[in-house]
């Protein structure tokens, strides 16, 4: 049976659909339909919402689950004329705050989210461009002011992982694509060397690397599985030799592998 799950937000709806797929994802077998409903701020926004979630439920045959972020008593008046198993979080967890602080909440819209101070905006930003500008060893002369260097053979998730440590952390992450001539050498490639002590490396099973790869150039040598189980013991003997961190990125989401690099290399975040 389908199930739908609403996050709902009188901002951009980031909190409430964070907490709600983690708690989601505790379930196993359940087909769900996510559909999200961002700056739903004002009673009217509320009733739109209020009849997209009754058709959900009539159509379903089950009452939806409706996980929100509202601060605004008027607004979730309006909402808890529908039939759902409502899951506030902010009141959750604000009123023990309340009361461990001893003081009442601003229930400001969009704190969490907003640009409180330029200086951390800024940070983000810069580290989104410094990611990107140094994508696939692009610009090594910039490595010395890199926070961390991923290295790894082509399509094994350096990219998508510097940029996400750039948005999420402000960390300057550049990444080297270690390629059959560098793992031909007699230890880590010229440009690499000086910054040993910034080098992390990512590895991947050979039968997902092919897979991927294929996606990209099906059919080819770079795509195959000999190819890709070549490069990947090559790679994970380099890691060993040099005595580099490394991880395995099969098994693991962008997200985990991030934290599992800052908490390795005891990066400090820039933004919260």
């Amino acid at each position: 049976m389908k199930r739908s799950v609403f996050f709902i937000s009188d901002g951009t709806g980031i909190t409430a659909e964070a907490l709600g797929n983690s708690l989601l994802a505790q379930f196993d077998g359940v087909e769900l339909e996510k559909i999200t409903l961002p700056y739903i701020d004002s009673p009217e926004k509320a009733a739109v919402a209020v009849q997209t979630i009754q058709a959900a439920a009539a159509q379903d045959g089950v009452r939806p689950i409706l996980i929100d972020t509202i601060v605004n008593n008027e607004i979730r008046t309006v909402l808890n004329g529908c039939d759902a198993l409502k899951i506030d979080v902010f009141s959750t967890f604000i009123k023990p705050l309340e009361h461990e602080f001893g003081i009442d909440s601003s229930y400001s819209v969009g704190k969490s989210h907003g640009i409180v101070e330029a200086t951390r905006y800024k940070d983000r930003i810069d580290s989104v461009n410094f990611a990107i500008d140094n994508d696939d060893g692009a610009r090594t002369k910039q490595y010395d002011r890199a926070d961390i260097i991923l290295v790894g053979v082509s399509r094994c998730g350096k990219t998508p992982t510097c940029l996400y440590m750039a948005l999420q952390f402000g960390i300057r992450a550049a990444n080297y694509p270690l390629t059959e001539e560098d793992l031909e050498l007699d230890g880590l490639p010229e440009s690499l060397k000086p910054y040993k002590d910034k080098l992390y490396g990512l590895t991947i099973d050979p039968f997902q690397l092919a897979a991927i790869r294929h996606e990209r150039r099906p059919n080819s040598r770079y795509s195959s599985l000999t190819q890709c189980d070549t490069e990947v013991r090559y790679v994970e003997q380099l890691f060993k030799q040099q005595q580099l961190p490394f991880i395995n990125t099969t098994t693991f989401s962008i997200e985990e592998i991030s934290t599992r690099i800052m908490a390795d290399r005891g990066l400090k975040r820039r933004i919260n």
